[in-house]
């Protein structure tokens, strides 16, 4: 890699208790390359605050002036999902590279508005669809690819999403309204989809179930009662590209037998990736392989070469967000293209907006 330190501004970087304080900060500490060069929040007063709080150079209450600042390499937009596609286009009229946090918008119409002005600008926007940078999803995709299970035949996923179900913490209360972009269905559901389909191909064609079983959900922190309009069932079904088999289940809450259990059934044998919890973005695997026919399974460790963070474990939750930073430092310097792109994201709004309307109408959709 060649030796080059990339400036940050952030935007979204204020309290502690902020999602790139608790992520952002501690996977650029984990790793060399960035340093953040400055900051943006909503007010004067709380910006001043996090630049001192994290060593911050120049801080801003107005995202455009983050943007234009002559020491700013990239942007990052690490805020609520309704203020992204404003900030992506302060960033990119700026002529600089943004990376947004997933979801890209609030909505298919939000990412294919932000994927054009990336296109047409030639201006690249990375999104957080940090699984794909995670060591061990990058392992089972070459494991795949390599055809050490030989053809894939079928596929099951279940996974629980650890929040979303009878009780609700305070900071995502806001997502409990399906308007403000932010769901079980859109985040964890859609890191999850995202790293399937990243390994083993694009759904040729979906049905689904969507369900709210839980309308009403108490907070934690005060014991009221709180309506919820989002899903918290999710089952999806189809064929692969590929012609193999796939069935998703994926549910509110955490389970007692299973919180994230994947099998790939292949021609020549299985593979079994398991975990604690079920948020594929950042949950720290367990590989195992099976020769088929019934023969045990045996564990498969992830090779050192997958590894390109050491400072940090994978039980870390900003352990493949610091991968992910690392990837992205590659693809500016040397023009690769590891981490996903904003015409990524597009891909799957077009199938989260497609499952929703398989679940409306009860029938098969397809979104390429």
């Amino acid at each position: 890699m060649v030796d080059r330190t990339i400036r940050l501004g952030i935007i979204g970087l204020s309290s502690a208790e902020s999602w790139a304080a608790r992520a952002h900060v501690p996977a650029l500490k984990a790793i060399t390359g960035y340093e953040i060069a400055a900051l943006s929040t909503s007010n004067i007063d709380s910006a001043a605050k996090a630049a001192k709080t994290f060593d911050v150079p120049a801080f801003f209450d107005n995202p455009v002036q983050l943007a234009k600042h002559p020491d700013v390499d990239v942007v990052v937009v690490a805020v609520k999902v309704p203020h992204h596609r404003d900030l992506v286009t302060a960033a990119l009229d700026a002529g600089k590279p943004v990376y947004c946090e997933w979801p890209l918008g609030n909505g298919r119409q939000d990412a294919e508005a932000m994927a054009a002005l990336s296109r047409d600008a030639d201006v690249t926007g990375f999104v957080g669809l940090q699984g794909r940078a995670s060591p061990a999803l990058r392992y089972i995709r070459d494991l795949v690819k390599a055809g050490h299970i030989g053809d894939v035949v079928s596929t099951t996923l279940v996974g629980s999403a650890g929040a979303w179900g009878a009780t609700i913490d305070p900071r995502l209360v806001y997502g409990l309204d399906r308007k403000n972009g932010v769901s079980m269905l859109t985040v964890q559901f859609g890191h999850t989809i995202d790293g399937l389909c990243w390994c083993l191909g694009e759904f040729s064609e979906i049905s689904a179930t969507l369900a709210t079983r839980f309308p009403m959900v108490k907070r934690t922190d005060t014991g009221e009662m709180v309506p919820k309009t989002i899903d918290d069932q999710i089952a999806v079904s189809g064929i692969l590209q590929n012609g193999a088999v796939a069935s998703v289940h994926y549910r509110s809450g955490s389970s007692s037998v299973a919180n994230f259990l994947w099998e790939i059934n292949g021609t020549e044998g299985d593979l079994v990736i398991t975990s604690n919890q079920g948020r594929l973005q950042y949950s720290d695997f367990r590989i195992q392989h099976g020769p088929g026919k019934g023969g045990k399974l045996a564990d498969m460790v992830v090779p050192e070469a997958y590894k390109l963070v050491h400072t940090c474990a994978p039980t870390d939750m900003f352990y493949t967000l610091a991968h992910a930073y690392t990837l992205m430092h590659k693809d500016i310097v040397n023009g690769t293209s590891h981490v996903p792109r904003f015409s990524d994201a597009l891909v799957r709004h077009k199938m989260i907006e497609s499952i929703e309307t398989a679940s409306s109408t009860g029938s098969r959709q397809a979104y390429l």
